[in-house]
């Protein structure tokens, strides 16, 4: 954006990803997480592709959002936008699985609600690849990211209604994706995720031993930002 601070609620509690958002857009973004709005709904990701949930996702938070300026106002803290995203591992042999179910992916074996640890949809990845040769392991991380502007509530008649602001504006999505393949095991002690398990194309690191600085260069999330900040700069430079 050309002056100003956007501030953009992140519709995550995930502390890893906000701050891999949030050191990946910098300045002038300052970014908020559902942790910082505890009454927050919590919104069912039943979609059955990345961007079905991250614009559901979007869209509830930001009509949430204006209900509660409505009823209690937020002046110092109210984000401009809500940036919802959905992403996971796209893996070749599996069919693109386990996609929007990434997450989730050891859950699904149990019938148990909720994510899965880490080590779960790892152990069960490796377990699934485990015939699979090298050549045969090739899989992406994909991100599509959601946002949407928070509008101008209009407090009469009840319930709160929305107001377009004057541009118009809508939800927008934007798409990154990372090549790769998967590794026999898993290597590095950062990152999150499946980072330990995925090897970048041209790369003979993991996600997980490339550190912050150079994962946010190549990954998924770190594509679809760079489109995202330059669609705000562009509406910026309009609105100058």
């Amino acid at each position: 954006m050309a002056t100003g601070m956007t501030t953009l609620l992140i519709a995550s509690r995930n502390r890893h990803k906000a701050q891999e958002i949030q050191a990946i857009l910098g300045r002038p973004f300052r970014c908020l997480t559902l942790d910082d709005f505890p009454g927050a709904p919590a919104v069912v990701e039943d979609a059955d592709s990345f961007a079905g949930n991250a614009t559901k996702k979007a869209e509830e938070l930001a009509r949430w959002l204006a209900t509660c300026v409505a009823s209690t106002g937020w002046p110092a803290c109210r984000p401009a936008f809500v940036l919802a995203d959905d992403s996971g591992l796209e893996v070749d042999a599996l069919g693109g699985a386990p996609g929007v179910y990434s997450a989730r992916f050891a859950a699904m074996d149990t019938g148990k609600d909720g994510n899965s640890p880490d080590a779960d949809n790892n152990a069960k990845l490796l377990r699934l690849l485990k015939d699979v040769p090298t050549e045969k392991r090739s899989a992406r991380f994909r991100c599509v990211l959601a946002l949407t502007p928070v509008p101008e509530p209009i407090q009469s008649p009840a319930p709160p209604v929305w107001l377009a602001d004057e541009a118009g504006l809508r939800t927008h999505t934007f798409e990154g994706a990372c090549e790769g393949r998967i590794q026999f095991a898993p290597t590095g002690e950062g990152g999150f995720g499946y980072d330990p398990l995925f090897l970048p194309k041209g790369f003979n690191e993991s996600f997980a031993e490339l550190g912050e600085d150079t994962k946010n260069r190549l990954s998924h999330r770190a594509q679809a930002l760079a489109r995202l900040r330059d669609w705000l700069d562009s509406l910026g430079k309009q609105r100058d």
